[in-house]
């Protein structure tokens, strides 16, 4: 089998995306499968005629995987290419893709998760790997999820959304503290706790660096955690301790001593671990996603909240998925494996 591996993107989770296509690659390659490793964004030259060697088991070089925090504007991401382009896909990547019997979205972040790149390989007949169009516009918009918890019952924190910074307190249906983010984002890039008024319009206006839109939402204080779901296994929770601070993008992907990540987890009545899990369940599918996915919670007492759903989770070494993988028996590769076989099957029942 012959796998197209994207990572890398237009999107402010660039870095993370590149660092887990290349764990993705050599993992599927170590299995034996003919990988091409491409930047989704910067594409590749490459003749017609050479196509075919990009598909290699010869593992990359995973020396320099470092991920730093800083964040990617569009203008930086766009200053990458050298022909003066700034479209969604780079040179020669539809035509590689062509060549493959599969594409692994190792993409993160908006131009990767909201459907865009799907559309596109669904317009040119590509198959791929992880969640269809529909699924990952409204598991990226945070907006539209939250509307779609609300119609399925599923219990997650009070929300408001603003397209200014302009806002006040007396428009906002709860209190301080708050949580704001951009309606389109992940790894919790432009996302702020807002203590007080003093606060809101400057973090509201950084969320809206990154989208169109700001979301506020209520601030739960409790415990987090994550549930995967892969090839309809449901996988045990991880809970994600911070020691100083909160989980925002440094705590998620660069090195340090005070995030821990426990799985399965401790200290959590058994009840309230399988609750969580068919909650995942739901989520996953009230959002219609395929094939695998992440639900987020907060658990407040014995009240679990569905913070959000990840059509495409992270595969770097920091990562959650892989964790809780590796605690229900599944190791890296194996779970690369899986994710390709899964979405396979379900595009040759799509054809029967």
């Amino acid at each position: 089998m012959k796998i197209v591996v994207l990572s890398g993107g237009r999107s402010t989770e660039r870095n993370v995306s590149l660092s887990s296509g290349v764990k993705i690659t050599n993992a599927l390659r170590s299995k034996g499968y003919e990988v091409a490793y491409i930047d989704s964004f910067l594409g590749i030259d490459v003749k017609e005629d050479q196509i075919d060697s990009l598909f290699t088991t010869k593992p990359e070089d995973e020396s320099n995987l470092i991920i730093d925090d800083e964040v990617l504007t569009d203008e930086k991401i766009n200053a990458l290419r050298t022909d003066g382009t700034i479209g969604l896909l780079g040179k020669n990547v539809l035509k590689v893709c062509e060549h493959a019997d599969i594409v692994y979205l190792g993409l993160h972040g908006e131009d990767g998760e909201n459907g865009k790149i799907q559309a596109v390989l669904d317009i040119y007949d590509i198959r791929y790997t992880g969640s269809g169009t529909l699924s990952s516009a409204i598991s990226m918009d945070k907006k539209y999820s939250k509307e779609v918890f609300v119609q399925n019952k599923i219990k997650t924190a009070a929300f408001k959304v603003t397209k200014t910074s302009k806002i006040t307190p007396d428009e906002i249906p709860f209190g301080f503290p708050m949580v704001v983010k951009p309606s389109n984002g992940g790894s919790s890039v432009g996302t702020h706790i807002i203590n007080d008024d003093s606060e809101l319009q400057a973090m509201v206006a950084d969320a809206l660096r990154f989208d169109s839109e700001a979301l506020l939402e209520e601030y739960i204080k409790g415990r987090e955690f994550s549930v995967a779901i892969v090839d309809g296994q449901v996988l045990p929770a991880i809970e994600i301790v911070v020691d100083t601070g909160w989980y925002d993008f440094q705590h998620k992907f660069t090195d340090n001593d005070v995030t821990h990540f426990v799985t399965p987890p401790e200290d959590l009545d058994e009840d309230i671990h399988l609750a969580m899990q068919e909650l995942a369940l739901k989520t996953f599918e009230a959002l219609s996603m395929s094939s695998y996915g992440r639900i987020d919670f907060l658990l407040r007492d014995r009240d679990i909240y569905v913070m959000e759903g990840n059509t495409l989770p992270g595969m770097t070494p920091r990562s959650l998925m892989p964790r809780e993988a590796e605690a229900a028996g599944i190791g890296y590769a194996d779970l690369c494996e899986k994710i390709i076989k899964s979405k396979m099957r379900l595009y040759d029942e799509s054809e029967k």
